[in-house]
């Protein structure tokens, strides 16, 4: 009876009289029948996980769980049961589209990830572009330019000195002449 410690789990241990109790599997509680030796459902809905049965009761019933269970081979088994609870989970939550809202959802997802990716990597390559010609057009000034010549400090001063152009900041100083201040007599007062 122990080598089936798969199918369930040894809940209490008397070890005055040498009895052993074990517990039927979620699915045989719930459906309060006997557990038998060769339960299919035990391996898949221990007696600690008993939402995981109820749950693929509702939707699909214990009598089709049975006969699709029986119907796979044991390697495959665990993931039709895990599908199984999902896809039930999925039909509880939205009884109309079920898992295939789910996906479709996920798929809608997806293609916004892909659309914000596109663009992302539209605009990188944009700015690779726009770096590239700049990086050219500073090259192509740099070339155009004259190297400046070389001269002692002391001739840069004197044509620092006495050089005649005044920046261009300097030569509008003259804003407020007086024929601009005649003109501000002129004008009526802004407010009365």
């Amino acid at each position: 009876m122990l080598t089936f410690a798969n199918r369930s789990s040894i809940s209490k241990m008397n070890m005055q009289c040498g009895k052993v109790i074990i517990s039927p599997c979620a699915a045989c509680k719930i459906l309060r029948r006997r557990c038998a030796d060769k339960c299919v459902l035990a391996p898949y809905f221990p007696p600690t996980e008993p939402a995981k049965f109820t749950i693929a009761h509702r939707v699909f019933g214990a009598s089709n769980i049975i006969k699709f269970l029986q119907e796979l081979p044991e390697s495959q088994r665990a993931d039709a049961v895990s599908s199984m609870v999902y896809e039930a989970s999925a039909r509880i939550r939205d009884p109309v589209y079920g898992c295939a809202g789910a996906i479709c959802q996920l798929q809608k997802q997806v293609n916004e990830l892909q659309a914000q990716l596109a663009k992302a990597q539209a605009e990188a390559v944009n700015m690779q572009i726009q770096q590239a010609n700049l990086v050219a057009l500073i090259c192509m000034e740099m070339t155009q330019t004259t190297p400046p010549q070389e001269s002692s400090p002391q001739q840069s001063l004197d044509n620092f000195v006495t050089c005649p152009n005044t920046p261009s900041y300097q030569s509008n100083l003259n804003f407020f002449d007086v024929d601009n201040y005649n003109n501000l007599n002129s004008w009526e007062p802004l407010w009365t």
